[in-house]
């Protein structure tokens, strides 16, 4: 209920909001949204599970009237993790529950034409409460004015606190489970190939999709807690354009 509440209020503002201020030399324009996405329960999961996927993307600034905007900057970075409970697995008996993770951060990027280099850190809070992000780029496409795609590579990562976390097997977990004590610590955890697609239904609203192909990494892949090396996701939601000059 309350992510169709937040649906409605996002879609249901004036159109006039978007168009304030925009008597300036530049504009900082941003994509916010709402959808869904089905991927991993948790890093490292065989099974997939449904979430909502909250979109804040394509944040910059740039001439009025240019899109998306150009150069550097900064953006909130959200991102939800799956619980992990010992029971729903039997790979997973004898481990630790981990609860549902909320991860909240800065995203920073720079644009220059179609390219796109980007990083973000994150916290986390409740299921782990390390630092985690992404280092990438993607390479715009524009097939029309309708239709927008954008392909990418990235490498996650992790501190100490959060690859143990979800790839790490204490002393007492290892004489419950029977697995070998594991502490990866922290570093690079994952590398992923991302294909993602805008259609625009008018000027402001578009709706957006993104397929994501990842692969642990590193000590993560080494891990007995993994069951799957490859963790693919699929989004889709539906966005809205604010604008504002300055």
């Amino acid at each position: 209920m309350k992510y169709a509440l937040a649906f409605a209020i996002l879609f249901a503002a004036p159109v006039s909001a978007q168009d304030f201020g925009l008597t300036g030399d530049r504009v900082f324009s941003f994509d916010l949204g709402l959808g869904a996405k089905i991927g991993s329960a948790y890093p490292g999961a065989e099974e997939a599970e449904v979430a909502p996927w909250f979109i804040f993307r394509d944040a910059g600034f740039g001439p009025v009237g240019t899109a998306p905007a150009q150069g550097f900057s900064l953006a909130p970075s959200i991102n939800i993790v799956g619980s992990r409970d010992s029971s729903d697995e039997a790979a997973l008996t004898g481990l630790d529950d981990i609860d549902r993770a909320y991860e909240l951060g800065l995203r920073a990027s720079y644009a220059t034409g179609p390219v796109t280099a980007y990083g973000s850190l994150r916290r986390g809070f409740d299921g782990h409460e390390g630092l985690t992000g992404e280092v990438g780029a993607k390479y715009r496409t524009e097939l029309s004015d309708r239709v927008t795609l954008w392909s990418g590579a990235e490498v996650g990562y992790g501190n100490d606190e959060f690859n143990d976390t979800y790839f790490g097997v204490t002393p007492a977990e290892s004489a419950t489970s029977g697995l070998p004590v594991t502490a990866p610590g922290g570093g690079v955890n994952e590398a992923a190939i991302t294909f993602e697609a805008r259609y625009a239904l008018n000027d402001t609203t578009a709706l957006s999709g993104e397929v994501r192909y990842g692969k642990l990494i590193g000590d993560a892949a080494d891990s007995p807690v993994v069951q799957d090396e490859y963790q693919p996701s699929l989004r889709l939601g539906i966005t809205r354009r604010f604008s504002f000059g300055f």
